[in-house]
Formats: C-alpha cells, sequence, structure tokens
C-alpha cells in the first residue's frame, strides 16, 4: 500500500519552518486523538499525522526522506534498488549510523536546541467524570489541578533578586554553537545545542533557591469550570491559559478537560445522542383497558401520559422536547423522551383473579375455535359486534371491566 506524502499529511510544505510544521501537527493531533474524536478512521489518521511530524520534525530524517522519499527513512532503507547501499541493511547500520561515525553524537541540528525568542508553554489534559443529570443541564465544577507557574521569588528569571545573569561564553548567549568537521567527503557544517549552558544562553549566577534556577514551579489550585448543559462522553473544554507556564516570557498553555458521562443513577433513563428512552412496565389490565399515568420526567418531577385502550407491549410513545438540550442552545432546543411500553406479568393471583381469567380463557378458546354449530349468519356477527362495542356481551373487555367495577 502507498504511503502518502509526509507533507500533504500535514497540510505543509517543503519551506514550511520548524514553528509551522509543529503548530500544523498540534492542531491536527488535537482534533484526530482517539480520546477525543471517535470517528471511524480518525485513529488510523492520528497514526498518519504522528508518523509524519516524527520525520519531518527530525532534520537528519527530514533531509533523509526530501532526498529519497518513504524508502530514505523506512527501516528497510538500503535495499536492492538503492544499489551499493544494501551491504549496510545486512550489517545492521543505517544511514544515521553512517553520519555518526564521521561526526559523532553532537550532529544533532538547530531543531534539538531551545528557541531563542519566547516559547509558549505546554498544554495540560485532565478528565473528570459528572454525573447522568449534570451533563444534561450543565453545572458548575471546581476541580484541581497541577501545573508549572512562574516562579514568584525570581520572576522566572531563576535567578537570586541581586543575583546576575551570566552570558554563555562558549555560545555567546545564542544556545547554539557551529562546529565544521573535515572527513573524507569533504567539510561538513552544523548547529547544534551548546554543550556547556544547554541551550539556555545565559544562567543567574546565583540560582534561586525556591525554584533551583529553572524560573518556574509546579503547584496546586482549584480553577471553577463551567460544564454546558447537553455535553455527553468524549466532550473537550478548553481552559486558556491553566496550561504550563512558558520559557522566556512565553504565554501559557492550555488546560483541556475531557468530560466523563456516569449512567442514571436511577437506571431509569439511556440516552442516545439528545434522545433519552425509558421503559414502563404497566398492569396488563391498563394496556387493555387503558388508563393514564405519571411518569417520571428528567428534571425530577413527573408528566402524566394517556395509554389508550388495547395498547401493546412494545408501544413507544413520544413526548417531544422531553429529552436532552441541544448543546449551545442553553436549553432552547431538545431532544425527546421516548416511553417503550412493557408489561407486568404478576407472579400471584388471588382466587377472584384466577377464577376471572379462567373465564377469560374460556371466551379465548371458544372464539378462536368456534363448532360448526355455533355459526351465525354475517348479520348475527354484525350485531353481536355492536352489542361488544356499546357494552353488552361477554367480551375481554368488558369482563375486566364488570369485575373492576365489581371491586369498587
Amino acid at each position: 500500500m502507498t504511503k502518502k506524502d509526509y507533507y500533504d499529511v500535514l497540510g505543509v510544505t517543503k519551506n514550511s519552518t520548524e514553528t509551522e510544521i509543529k503548530k500544523a501537527y498540534r492542531n491536527l493531533a488535537r482534533t484526530y486523538h482517539p480520546d477525543v474524536n471517535k470517528d471511524d478512521g480518525a485513529e488510523k489518521q492520528f497514526k498518519e499525522i504522528s508518523e509524519a511530524y516524527e520525520i519531518l520534525s527530525d532534520p537528519n530524517k527530514k533531509a533523509r526522506y526530501d532526498q529519497f522519499g518513504h524508502a530514505g527513512v523506512d527501516n528497510q532503507f538500503g535495499g536492492s534498488n538503492y544499489g551499493g547501499f544494501g551491504g549496510f541493511d545486512g550489517m545492521g547500520f543505517d544511514l544515521g549510523d553512517i553520519f555518526d561515525s564521521f561526526f559523532g553524537s553532537s550532529r544533532r541540528s538547530s531543531s534539538s536546541s531551545r528557541p531563542q525568542g519566547p516559547e509558549r508553554g505546554s498544554d495540560l489534559r485532565i478528565d473528570i467524570d459528572i454525573s447522568f443529570k449534570d451533563a444534561i443541564f450543565g453545572v458548575e465544577k471546581e476541580i484541581k489541578i497541577k501545573h508549572l507557574e512562574k516562579c514568584s521569588e525570581c520572576n522566572g528569571n531563576g535567578g537570586e533578586k541581586d543575583s546576575k545573569i551570566i552570558t554563555c561564553d562558549m555560545c555567546g548567549g545564542k544556545g547554539q554553537v557551529h562546529q565544521t568537521q573535515k572527513t573524507i567527503f569533504g567539510s561538513f557544517s552544523q548547529i547544534s545545542t551548546c554543550p556547556k549552558c544547554n541551550g539556555a544562553g545565559k544562567w543567574p549566577e546565583k540560582p534561586c533557591k525556591e525554584c533551583l534556577g529553572k524560573g518556574k514551579i509546579q503547584k496546586s489550585k482549584p480553577i471553577k469550570i463551567k460544564i454546558p448543559a447537553g455535553v455527553d462522553s468524549g466532550a473537550r473544554l478548553r481552559v486558556s491559559g491553566e496550561g504550563n507556564v512558558g520559557d522566556k516570557g512565553g504565554p501559557s498553555g492550555d488546560l483541556y478537560v475531557i468530560i466523563y458521562v456516569q449512567p442514571d443513577e436511577t437506571n431509569t433513563f439511556k440516552r442516545q445522542d439528545n434522545d433519552v428512552y425509558m421503559e414502563l412496565s404497566l398492569g396488563y389490565h391498563q394496556l387493555t383497558l387503558g388508563d393514564e399515568v405519571e411518569i417520571p420526567t428528567l428534571e425530577g418531577g413527573t408528566t402524566k401520559l394517556n395509554i389508550p385502550e388495547g395498547t401493546q407491549v412494545g408501544t413507544v410513545f413520544t413526548l417531544k422536547g422531553k429529552g436532552v438540550p441541544l448543546l449551545g442552545t442553553e436549553g432552547r432546543r431538545r431532544g425527546d423522551l421516548y416511553v417503550v411500553a412493557n408489561v407486568i406479568v404478576p407472579r400471584k393471583l388471588s382466587s377472584e383473579e384466577h377464577k376471572l381469567l379462567k373465564e377469560l380463557s374460556k371466551i379465548h378458546k371458544k372464539d378462536e375455535k368456534p363448532s360448526k354449530e355455533e355459526k351465525v349468519s354475517k348479520e348475527e356477527k354484525t350485531s353481536k359486534k355492536e352489542e361488544n362495542k356499546h357494552g353488552s356481551g361477554d367480551s375481554f373487555i368488558n369482563i375486566l371491566k364488570n369485575a373492576i367495577n365489581k371491586d369498587k
């Protein structure tokens, strides 16, 4: 299977800067991360995005990819398609090992060194559980997070108040050093992280005792987040500026809160998108004779529902606008509540109930298998149907009605 072009995967060009490549990757990763995007194919796309970034963010791999394509960064690079390189694969070498033998481990270029300007802090993620009803109607929650903040003692510069900031004499404060090495192939120049200041360029003469010279410190803090009505599991909320503090005065990253909704505590309601389903258990006499019953609502109260005479098991009643609010509408638009009728079969019967059901059973059997002698004309059948319709005769429904009225 042919792999996609890495530049096309990230939506960048060969001339894109490291910052542009990193930004493109972050945007795509947030969209297609499997923890956030549950669509089919999202996980596969996320892997492609990660693979592309791994290659294009590494200058050496990027250079090999630009020259040889996918073959240049594949584990099997050096096959027969590239002639003389084939022997290295069998001996356990790759192109990176060859460069290392000439230049040493310091062959990394400027991508491995720290940026000289302000750098945005990293983003953070926290997962929280909320109740079924809180997800439906929204809630404000207080959560505790741990993140890196600017050290208040040194104001982020890493030194004591009276400490001088020393510029690295090896790199001149740039954090990078330029090296030229001569090999049998000629002279090669490269830029690598300054080994003395580790890319910082500067450091305090007296490191801050609070942050040990790092300029930032980890702290716990409570923050309040507003969860809107209608959220579902997997929803992601962004809290701006609550990630880790940036370097060299750069802005802080963001905090991403991933929502996970718990099932209904009463086990009454089942949610599907913005609609809610519930099962309503009724007695056989209610289904047969009809009834008006009260059912629970999401708000915690009840509402009346009319059960028509002769309702069948599995009948679905729809209560419009009684479901979950659509996200972003602040409750102005809602899904529906679907009520599915079910029957309760009594485990024990009184003697009177048993007698009545026996009588009903005989009537049903008689109606199902009429004898030849009991045949009547079409006019007589019509007459009997009219009688039953108006309350006379011994129909199933009328027997139940008479029994109920007798008890009253």
